[in-house]
């Protein structure tokens, strides 16, 4: 293998009183692209900036080839001081060429003569990715590189980091992201540093093997850590295969929702039923939203029932905002008519963490200082409820301003889950969050009783929750397609308003066919067997690709290693195609029915 380009050997680092770190060892090859994953509070963020350089360690020794450039792209970039974007990108040393801040400021989408002071968390963003691509580094360590940016932007900077030559080590809640681009994952999990030669899609099966092994291991313990093992080790293995099940509930919801909306894409179902007049929260009829000459939401028609899952997406400034507030009666409609259910009471969780007071204490935050909360209806003790949000006991009295920011994001979901609510409205929910709170954001919204209304731009999450997704392009038109991000997309790539094409030359008649009324049998057969055969290759590939991880098989082992990557690449394509092949049928069945 060839010599790292950046290294850091045996790292301690001290931090609140205890040990961070403790003989972290870690390294980036020439050309890595590395997923850097672990808890929110694990010190992901700290490890990026130790390997910056921009943290004095208490013990360790970082090293980095000759001529090479490194360059960190922060979270929470700060802009104190900087009269305009342009002023933020051009300060400093190591301040990157102007033109070559333009040409990448002009392809991200951003005017940098923008007031640093009013510009929006995507524009500060976008600024920040502008200056740190522009630098020319050969290593970049990206902290949750995605946040804030619209769908628009994320596609730019994935494609731009597919062609970089250099190498990446990336902080990100966004799976999707992640599968694309890494190809290696760095697990930081209770003070100690993994690594497999493996990237993000095969990164859960690792993760089950290690804990595996562990709980092996650990049967001698006695019953207080055992306890503590099953809540932080087995808790997440159960939620995945909860989730499991949840995932093929909510495909029931997505074809339940399909076979009610329109051939023109809109819901307009009848009311003649005493059971579906109750169960309607929203009824949005032809529906414009004007702002000046500017049609920002034209001609919407939607109706919502109780239990629906709403996803809306679009690119910055398309009108995503807008439509949420005119769900919700923060704004009324320039023409058509919205009618809500009198007994709608709605919860709003937005992007107010910062809003937190940092002197109070997680118990002020979450009870006002009780011992014991209502949630929902129901008592419990705040230190229990606290573990169902993956917070140890202990937190109860620490204070908001030691909590790191996905600590905080995941407390105040905590405190606005537990109110009565029917309707649930979450402004980019997934910003600062772990991976695990991710899997127990999605489990929570599916046991949720009510309706949920999700502005987002993370499309695994998407994928995952939401039962039909609200499309805006920018021009007016919202899309309304049932199911997650990628329906909307496949959507969005088939083409629209084509013409018929003009009839061929007459044939021969002959007796008219029978009208096909239902699949074929062996279409049938295949609609009903490929979900299983699906997921057995799923779990074929997983099971291979844990096997890869095993840093020594390759040269212990190079015959298998081969074989396994052989394996694993046909066992892709093969579910590609039986994917492919399964939504042509149910397109097929949707179209008979």
């Amino acid at each position: 293998m060839a010599a790292p380009v950046l290294a850091y050997e045996n790292l301690d680092l001290v931090q609140g009183g205890g040990w961070l770190f403790r003989g972290l060892d870690l390294f980036v090859g020439e050309r890595d692209r590395l997923a850097l994953i672990g808890r929110n509070g694990a010190g992901k963020t700290t490890l990026l900036k130790c390997l910056a350089g921009s943290i004095e360690t208490d013990e360790g020794r970082r090293t980095i080839q000759p001529g090479i450039k490194v360059v960190l792209l922060e979270q929470d970039p700060r802009l104190d001081g900087f009269a305009t974007l342009r002023d933020f990108t051009a300060a400093g040393p190591d301040a990157p060429p102007a033109h070559e801040v333009d040409s990448i400021a002009t392809q991200i989408g951003i005017d940098l003569d923008r007031e640093s002071a009013t510009a929006s968390g995507g524009e500060r963003r976008r600024a920040a990715i502008a200056r740190a691509l522009a630098q020319d580094p050969q290593v970049l360590l990206l902290d949750e590189p995605t946040n804030h940016l619209d769908l628009a932007a994320i596609d730019w900077l994935e494609d731009w980091l597919g062609r970089f030559k250099g190498a990446f080590v990336a902080i990100s809640h966004d799976r999707t992201f992640l599968k694309r681009l890494t190809r290696s994952s760095l697990w930081l999990d209770r003070g100690n540093l993994r690594r497999a030669e493996i990237g993000f899609g095969g990164f859960d099966a690792w993760t089950e093997q290690v804990y595996a092994e562990e709980a092996r291991t650990t049967e001698k313990l006695d019953a207080r850590l055992k306890l503590e093992l099953h809540w932080l080790q087995r808790g997440v293995t159960a939620r995945r295969k909860r989730n499991q099940g949840r995932l093929a509930k909510l495909g029931e919801m997505r074809a339940a929702r399909a076979a009610m909306l329109g051939p023109a894409g809109t819901a307009r179902l009848g009311l003649e039923n005493d059971d579906v007049k109750t169960k309607v929260v929203i009824d949005a009829d032809k529906v414009t939203k004007r702002f000046g000459e500017r049609a920002v939401i034209k001609d919407f028609s939607l109706r919502i029932t109780r239990g629906d899952r709403i996803g809306v997406v679009g690119a910055n400034g398309a009108g995503k905002t807008t439509l949420l507030k005119l769900l919700t009666g923060e704004l009324d409609p320039d023409e058509g008519k919205i009618r809500r259910a009198k007994t709608l009471n709605g919860v709003v969780i937005d992007q107010q963490r910062k809003l937190l007071d940092p002197a109070k204490s997680v118990r002020d935050v979450l009870a006002d200082g009780s011992d014991w909360i209502d949630v929902r209806g129901t008592r419990k003790h705040v230190q229990g409820y606290l573990k169902e949000f993956l917070f140890a006991p202990e937190l109860i009295e620490a204070k908001i301003g030691t909590l790191s920011g996905g600590e905080r994001s995941r407390l105040l979901l905590a405190r606005e889950f537990a109110r009565r609510s029917n309707l649930l409205v979450l402004d980019e929910p997934t910003n600062d969050l772990d991976l695990e709170t991710l899997d127990l954001l999605q489990e929570v919204i599916a046991d949720y009783d009510g309706t949920v209304l999700i502005v987002s731009h993370d499309r695994d999450f998407l994928d995952r929750t939401v039962t039909i997704t609200l499309g805006l392009d920018g021009s007016g038109k919202v899309d309304i397609v049932a199911g997650g991000y990628e329906d909307w997309e496949r959507r969005r790539r088939q083409p629209q308003g084509g013409q018929p094409k003009s009839p061929a030359p007459a044939k021969p008649i002959t007796p008219a066919a029978k009208k096909q009324t239902k699949l074929t049998y062996k279409d049938q057969r295949d609609y009903n067997l490929l979900p299983g055969r699906i997921e057995e290759i799923e779990a074929a590939i997983e099971r291979d690709e844990a096997a890869m991880s095993d840093s020594d098989l390759y040269t212990r082992d190079p015959a298998r290693f081969a074989a396994l990557t052989e394996a694993v690449t046909k066992a892709r394509a093969e579910r590609d195609a039986a994917e492919e092949r399964w939504l042509e049928l149910a397109e097929k069945a949707e179209a008979l029915a």
